[in-house]
């Protein structure tokens, strides 16, 4: 009996310690100018993934669009749906020219939290519409698991790049 107040107080605390594991990011050193890149890696979305990178200059958000044709180049759009909301937000694609539905969001890395990356990290996103050449749309819908997982690894990968700008 004496024992069993403990397994419980353990099982209660478990929740709080995977949730503090959940920050797990991919540290990569360059071998010839010593500088850190870190990365949440891929995050696997239906349609796509995402993945996050950040080193000392900019903070890139990359999306890999499954299909055929496509097609982004710096006119291309996504429009990002937050959950609890009908307000969106609104970003142009930085990405290079391509039709194999690579489609990257950058903003610099500096000491006070540009506003895109805030809305990233702090709400969770219930879709995003790309609007790539020719007007075609694609959605890319985040289930509760992989909202939880986006937010929390941008939370963490926002707060680790900091200390990068030297």
């Amino acid at each position: 009996m004496f024992y069993m107040k403990y397994m419980f107080v353990i099982a209660l605390l478990f929740p709080f310690y995977t949730w503090a594991q959940d920050c797990k990011l991919h540290k990569e050193t360059d071998p010839y100018t010593k500088e850190i890149k870190l990365s949440t890696g891929f995050i696997q979305l239906q349609g796509g993934s995402v993945t996050v990178d950040a080193d000392k200059l900019e903070i890139d958000v990359f999306f890999t669009l499954n299909g055929t044709d496509k097609c982004f180049d710096n006119s291309s759009t996504a429009f990002i749906f937050f959950e609890g909301t009908k307000l969106k937000m609104t970003t142009r694609n930085s990405g290079s020219m391509n039709c194999e539905g690579f489609f990257h969001f950058t903003v610099r890395n500096t000491p006070s939290t540009n506003s895109l990356l805030q809305k990233l990290s702090a709400q969770k996103i219930n879709n995003i519409v790309f609007t790539g050449n020719g007007k075609k749309e694609t959605k890319i819908i985040f289930t509760s698991e992989q909202q939880q997982m986006f937010t929390s690894l941008t939370t963490c990968l926002v707060n680790e790049a900091k200390p990068l700008i030297k």
